[in-house]
């Protein structure tokens, strides 16, 4: 039998003279290792070397084979020009692959895609919940309750804060059988779709008497937003080598989230905005209800979903976790960097929670202020990328420091759009003024978090960089939270209210509670009396925070923020 043709050779590449050069000797180097723990969703290995031994199974550098290892080491060593030479005798498709190697470049496995594609969606329906309560509820409110009443409502925020206290329990406990991810996810899950679909169906008489249910309304959102929380943490179904990648997913899907819940629910619960475009109104019941169905389909998807199993041997108990937080919360540096955490959002706090609530209150209209927050959502990402770009270099906090002074003076300027806010129809003026302040204000307050959290990522100790960060960031976000309860609590504090009776043509002023709410109103009205604000708080806790923030910046965070910054890293460092 004539004999087969041989395979046609793969094209190789051709040497240049520069690829013929000497290639450098590669120094084996011990492989590094870093105590991970189920916190970090990117884990940083010590640039020193701290032991001989190979990786362990499961960590970035592993291989199953030491020699593997090695080579990948050796390969990290070399320049470009010896990557070159190394792969000169290897074919095209070889050679790409071989540089992609050396470079740490590794293509999307079909689990990690399908990874992502879930995770997108479980950060979708957590920003569910979180942009009701944060957001549109808030403003669904305002008619029905005085202020004092929206800040036992805005509680319900509170727990998506302080979610690092529960944290290491999720992370260190659950069923083997089930799996460490799926063993939160699926029961967070069901007890969220369950929370909403009850309050679908008693949504609207919860809106039309929400005085009468102010608690009730409270627990239901304080448990979506708990549990919302707590799911967060179980999302760390990537593979190592893509594990980079779960901050994409996260500002995805909680972003779209956050919004379809705040701006697009907004406007579309509007009477005004139906009947201008002529769509169905639609009601918090029904979107309650979507979300909840979304929930429950995403239960099912997870339960046909095979998790790998994993090794436990390593893991890291809740005691070690919560000992590793006090030994950081120990060090001089960090406690002072987070006092000036709790106190950095002092200064705009008054505009944060109350401005866009007068604003609505004195008549604009809430499809405009969603028509706001969409203009201002593609500047938040200039916003981030800009930041990234100046908080490079050895001074991170230097546009951190710089952004308190315009958005002090845009707190300044949103008080007087309040003071001289114009009768409805507002015109297009003052509408381009609004956005224009509203995208100003978020680009400033997205440099300050860019700044931030890239001085975080330079202290952090990268034996326990995950628990590390998170401490951080969790009082960054405290910060903007704690204050706003006494805030709207102040408004009504400083308010002064009269109901104005007219009697056998005399005047009679008579104290009122608050002149803002339905309730407030009515009570006045049946007295055959007038309701009126003589003295509105708002300002007067305007003026306190913006005063404070103002000696604060001055005489305390500008200061103490440069000498932390000029802190030495090892000084910052528990183990490393």
């Amino acid at each position: 039998m004539p004999s087969s043709p041989s395979p046609k050779p793969k094209p190789r590449r051709r040497q240049t003279k520069k690829d013929r050069s000497p290639t450098p000797n590669a120094v084996s180097m011990p492989h590094p290792r870093a105590h991970a723990t189920s916190l970090e969703s990117i884990e940083v290995q010590p640039r020193t070397p701290l032991s001989s031994r190979a990786p362990r199974r499961g960590h970035a550098g592993y291989s199953g084979d030491e020699d593997d290892f090695a080579e990948q080491v050796e390969l990290s060593l070399l320049g470009e020009q010896g990557r070159r030479a190394a792969a000169s005798d290897l074919t095209l498709e070889e050679e790409q692959a071989y540089l992609a190697q050396a470079e740490g470049k590794k293509a999307f496995s079909s689990r990690d895609k399908r990874a992502i594609v879930l995770l997108i969606i479980l950060y979708l329906i957590q920003g569910f919940p979180l942009g009701l309560a944060l957001g549109s509820v808030p403003f669904l409110l305002r008619e029905h309750l005085s202020y004092s009443e929206i800040a036992v409502f805005s509680l319900a925020g509170y727990p998506y804060s302080l979610k690092l206290l529960w944290s290491p329990i999720v992370d260190s406990t659950f069923f083997p059988s089930i799996g460490r991810r799926k063993s939160w996810i699926i029961p967070m899950q069901i007890i969220i779709g369950t929370i909403m679909l009850a309050m679908s169906y008693y949504a609207e008489e919860l809106l039309n008497n929400p005085g009468q249910h102010l608690y009730t309304l409270s627990a239901a959102f304080t448990s979506l937003v708990f549990f919302s929380a707590t799911q967060g943490w179980a999302l760390t179904l990537l593979s190592e080598e893509n594990l980079s990648f779960a901050s994409t997913c996260q500002t995805i899907g909680l972003n779209t989230g956050y919004l379809m819940s705040y701006t697009v629910f907004l406007a579309l619960s509007s009477e005004d905005f139906a009947k201008r475009w002529g769509v169905p109104r639609l009601t918090l019941g029904t979107y309650l209800f979507f979300c909840a169905l979304m929930s429950f389909g995403v239960t099912v998807w997870l339960l046909f979903i095979k998790e790998e199993k994993e090794s436990t041997s390593e893991d890291i108990s809740v005691k070690a976790v919560y000992t590793t937080m006090w030994e950081i919360c120990k060090l001089r540096h960090v406690q002072i960097l987070l006092a000036v955490h709790l106190l950095a959002k002092i200064g705009w706090q008054a505009n944060d929670a109350v401005t866009q609530l007068k604003m609505v209150e004195k008549g604009l209209g809430r499809e405009d202020l969603a028509v706001t927050v969409l203009i201002d959502f593609p500047f938040q990402i200039v916003g981030g990328w800009l930041a990234g770009k100046w908080s490079r270099g050895d001074k991170p906090l230097r546009a951190w420091i710089y952004a308190f002074w315009p958005r002090l003076a845009l707190t300044l300027l949103f008080t007087l759009m309040v003071y001289w806010f114009p009768k409805p129809p507002i015109s297009a003026g003052f509408f381009v003024l609004l956005v224009t302040a509203t995208i100003a204000q978020s680009f400033a307050g997205t440099i300050q978090f860019g700044g931030i959290s890239a001085f975080h990522t330079r202290i952090s100790d990268p034996v326990v960089g995950g628990t590390y960060m998170t401490l951080l960031n969790t009082f960054t976000n405290l910060g903007g939270t704690w204050p706003r309860y006494f805030v709207l609590k102040g408004v009504d504090l400083f308010s002064v209210a009269t109901c104005n009776i007219k009697q056998d043509n005399q005047l009679v002023s008579l104290k009122a509670h608050e002149c803002v709410s339905e309730h407030g109103k009515t009570a006045c009205t049946e007295l055959g009396g007038e309701c009126v604000t003589e003295q509105d708080g708002y300002y007067i806790v305007s003026a306190i925070c913006l005063g404070f923030g103002v000696l604060s910046v001055i005489f305390f965070l500008i200061p103490t923020a440069r000498k932390l910054q000029a802190v030495p890293v090892n000084k910052w460092r528990i183990y490393s």
